[in-house]
């Protein structure tokens, strides 16, 4: 089994495109049953956050500015790492996540092994 790691990216400048306080105990009760099937079938490796949306510093050069790296309003949201046999594999558990039922996204990258 190789490790990949499964990035979350999602719309984190527009706080209308957030989801609602019961949006997201739906999301959340998804969310939690989509990582106990990946646990349940130990392949949930060690690993994994969602990150701050309020607290970010983008470091380029000698550049400091304040606030999460954006591409086209999308950031980072969170990641975790995960155990699969093949890049197919690791994309199929992606297509699960529960963050693909709104406008989120699923990068799927495989980890390198340490040199």
């Amino acid at each position: 089994m190789k490790e990949y790691v499964l990035i979350f990216r999602l719309n984190i400048k527009d706080k209308t495109r957030q989801p609602g306080s019961e949006e997201m105990k739906t999301y959340m009760k998804a969310w939690t049953e989509w990582i106990d099937e990946i646990s349940d079938k130990d392949q949930l490796a060690g690993g994994g956050h969602h990150f701050s949306y309020t607290v970010a510093r983008v470091v380029r050069g000698n550049k400091v500015s304040d606030g999460p790296y954006l591409l086209q309003d999308e950031g980072i949201a969170g990641y975790i790492v995960i155990l699969a046999e093949d890049i197919d594999s690791a994309t199929a558990i992606a297509l699960k996540c529960p963050i693909l039922n709104g406008e989120g996204v699923v990068e799927v990258r495989e980890a390198a092994s340490p040199a």
